[in-house]
């Protein structure tokens, strides 16, 4: 994803947010890049396969997660649609599902508020030399080597560090980089058990299969949405041609730091927030599948297209990852420009033995700004 359709943005300095180039040319390349990276794996609850691909795209901005094994009784699956840059997206890959692993409302069996806590904590873990060094060498070319040498002057050594998981504070040239502002996507499911905890920050998208029927278990968090508007409206933005600020068409998102410079607000009322929507959902055995794509899917498939064509392929098809590369093949546009040109990154997830024929659904599409965990596991909807 990009913030523009007609321009292509290139960061010349993380530490400045005014350094910046703006190219008028074009997004996108003479012919789409149509290899995929594709993986398989497995636990003993279920199965996956996911796959990438550039397209027609001048770069590659996605970033993807997949850890069946996050901990001995949970999986982690995660999605990350980068915007001006790859770095972003990278950074959420790497980290993202550490932070919800040893965060302690994770560690005390609160998936949704872990999850909630370590999406804000990227924003916070992107600041100050260390953020800064660690974007530059997840970033392009032109910033790794500029990184890899600040990190080896200026990171601290051990024995003047605490543990590195402490993302302990480092002095050096960038210690007051307020952030980037490239950003990402995030949409992420976590599955323990019978549970399925979903998070979402901008227009990433998950979906659950259950008797053949598409579920959204994330919303597209677009500006043009009644409480996203209010919000941005409210922190003092506004919304132009359906775009953040003119910028921006997403009204959440990881990192984007420009949008989160009012130091009278909280980080879940910013201009753009990283606060996700938290949807829980107890599995059945009328679940099928589940699937995490960024909108470069979404823009070319609804979702019950998606689930139908996954149930289809499905028929002659036992690799997932497989499946996913035959979507980008039905999504890739045949010519330059407009929709199946973005890049494609999906998860592809197979419930092995669901044991419980429970349907009910908590649905809790709520922010951090909400009273208490409680209240935003109030309500149930029922999936048919």
């Amino acid at each position: 994803m990009l913030r523009g359709e007609s321009e292509f943005i290139i960061a010349l300095s993380f530490s400045d947010p005014t350094v910046r180039t703006r190219f008028e040319m074009g997004i996108y390349l003479s012919a789409p890049k149509t290899d995929k990276a594709s993986e398989d794996g497995q636990n003993d609850r279920l199965r996956f396969g996911l796959s990438s691909m550039q397209g027609w795209r001048a770069s590659m901005e996605d970033a993807h997660a997949a850890h069946p094994y996050l901990d001995e009784s949970t999986s982690y699956f995660g999605v990350y649609d980068g915007h001006g840059g790859k770095a972003v997206s990278k950074f959420c890959a790497k980290y993202l599902h550490q932070q919800v692993l040893k965060n302690e409302a994770y560690l005390a069996g609160d998936i949704g508020t872990s999850l909630q806590k370590s999406f804000l904590r990227m924003d916070e873990m992107m600041r100050g030399q260390r953020g800064w060094r660690e974007l530059s060498v997840l970033g392009d070319k032109i910033e790794k080597l500029s990184g890899m040498l600040e990190g080896f002057i200026w990171s601290p050594r051990s024995s003047e560090a605490s543990d590195v998981d402490d993302w302990a504070f480092e002095e050096g040239p960038h210690s007051d980089f307020t952030g980037p502002n490239s950003g990402s996507t995030a949409c992420v499911a976590v599955i323990r058990g019978n549970k399925l905890v979903v998070a979402n920050a901008g227009d990433s998208r998950c979906v659950l299969s259950r008797k053949g029927q598409a579920h959204n278990l994330s919303k597209d968090h677009k500006p043009d949405l009644e409480a996203e508007k209010e919000r941005i409206l409210k922190a003092g933005g506004f919304i132009q041609v359906g775009r953040v600020n003119g910028s921006l068409n997403l009204a959440r998102a990881i990192g984007d730091m420009e949008f989160k410079q009012n130091k009278y607000l909280p980080a879940e009322k910013q201009i753009v927030t990283a606060d996700p929507d938290i949807t829980s959902v107890e599995l059945c055995d009328d679940d099928e599948f589940l699937v995490i794509a960024c909108d470069g899917i979404w823009d070319c498939m609804s979702s019950q297209q998606l689930v139908d064509f996954i149930h289809q392929q499905l028929k002659t098809e036992n690799k997932l990852s497989a499946v996913c590369e035959k979507v980008f093949d039905r999504c890739l546009a045949p010519t330059a420009g407009g929709e199946g040109c973005d890049n494609m990154t999906m998860i592809l997830i197979q419930f092995r033995k669901p044991s419980n024929s429970d349907a009910s659904v908590m649905n809790q599409p709520q922010s951090s700004s909400q009273p208490s965990e409680a209240d935003r596991s109030s309500g149930k909807i029922e999936l048919k």
